[in-house]
């Protein structure tokens, strides 16, 4: 039997009206997590209650690092929430007065001992965004040189290089399983994979 599939161009359902926000309050608070609960009332008349974590506002940045076209600069830190070590790529939390490149580029310093000359932004990720107002934005650092900044890790962090290419088998590891640091090593690889087509091309 055959199923009728709607052209690309067909107009897209009509999204209903965000609920609206009838109470919101602060549950718990520490150092690191602040959770928030919304009362929220749906366009159809339901009530719900949602507990979030709300989101500094300072945003992040993470950084694929590519010491040359090839590799990319991995870390391995402690992962409190799994107590076990894992494989990551660099990242943190803009500091006040920071835009986006600076803060990319003192991170890579603090955990990678690396600057980068060149930093471009690849995209911009949530993270379970029905629990967590969270954003980060991903950069893409090359032509790198040597520089340390002292940063806020409790150990030396070990960085690891690793081929891009070789995507498939990192997968295969269990020390490796951020998804944000894996959809950020995919988009680089498509975007570098992409700009060498395009080079070929041009050339012929």
């Amino acid at each position: 039997m055959s199923q009728h599939v709607p052209p690309h161009d067909a107009p897209r359902p009509k999204a209903p009206s965000k609920p609206r926000i009838l109470h919101r309050e602060s549950v718990a608070k520490s150092q690191l997590f602040h959770v928030e609960a919304l009362d929220l009332r749906f366009s159809n008349g339901e009530q719900r209650r949602f507990e979030r974590l709300s989101g500094s506002g300072r945003g992040a940045v993470m950084i694929v690092a590519m010491p040359d076209p090839e590799h990319v600069l991995l870390i391995r830190e402690y992962a409190a929430g799994f107590e076990e070590y894992a494989l990551t790529l660099p990242k943190g939390l803009v500091d006040p007065g920071e835009d986006i490149l600076t803060a990319a580029n003192r991170e890579l310093m603090e955990e990678c001992g690396v600057g980068a000359r060149h930093l471009e932004p690849l995209i911009e990720l949530s993270l379970a965004p029905n629990y967590m107002h969270h954003r980060i934005q991903v950069m893409l650092a090359t032509d790198l040189y040597d520089k340390r900044l002292p940063g806020d890790e409790p150990e030396p962090l070990v960085v690891e290089t690793h081929a891009l290419e070789e995507l498939p088998a990192l997968l295969l590891r269990e020390d490796f399983h951020e998804a944000r640091a894996i959809a950020a090593l995919y988009i680089a690889r498509d975007k570098l994979r992409d700009e060498k087509r395009r080079d070929r091309t041009e050339l012929i």
